[in-house]
């Protein structure tokens, strides 16, 4: 094998190992959390795929991110959710007034989600096209 394929594999294996791991939770569960809180901002595979707002990530294209296994794991405590999520045992940051029906979650609720989100085809924005221009000279992200 050549050095090149050594070390591509040696880097992909130490990334594997380096992977936060997420406790295996009821995907069941967590499918029923997101549609229930979820789906009313975000795209939820094919519950609701014309749905959630336009300037929220679908959960799929959240799951394509590189870190976004951990944006999942954290949502709670990333904005806007502290506004509307709690988490038992953990102080609000925000005392922004919720805009949407609060709920709580807990780490075993979290693990079902993050479980759920794991069976969902994960999508990118790499070869969409940006801007105006046509043909050759249209840009790609």
């Amino acid at each position: 094998m050549p050095p090149v394929a050594r070390a591509t594999i040696g880097a992909l294996l130490c990334a594997v190992q380096a992977a936060p791991a997420f406790a295996d939770g009821d995907r069941k569960k967590g499918q029923a959390l997101a549609e229930k809180h979820c789906a009313r901002c975000h795209v939820i595979g094919e519950y609701n795929k014309f749905g959630g707002l336009g300037s929220t990530p679908s959960f799929q294209l959240l799951a394509g991110l590189e870190d976004g296994m951990t944006r999942f794991q954290s949502f709670y405590e990333r904005r806007p959710h502290p506004a509307f999520v709690t988490v038992p045992g953990v102080p609000k940051w925000s005392k922004a007034k919720p805009y949407a029906i609060p709920f709580t979650v807990t780490p075993e609720t979290i693990d079902d989600l993050m479980t759920f989100v794991k069976t969902l085809e994960r999508k990118t924005l790499l070869g969409i096209p940006v801007g105006r221009a046509r043909g050759r000279r249209m840009r790609t992200r």
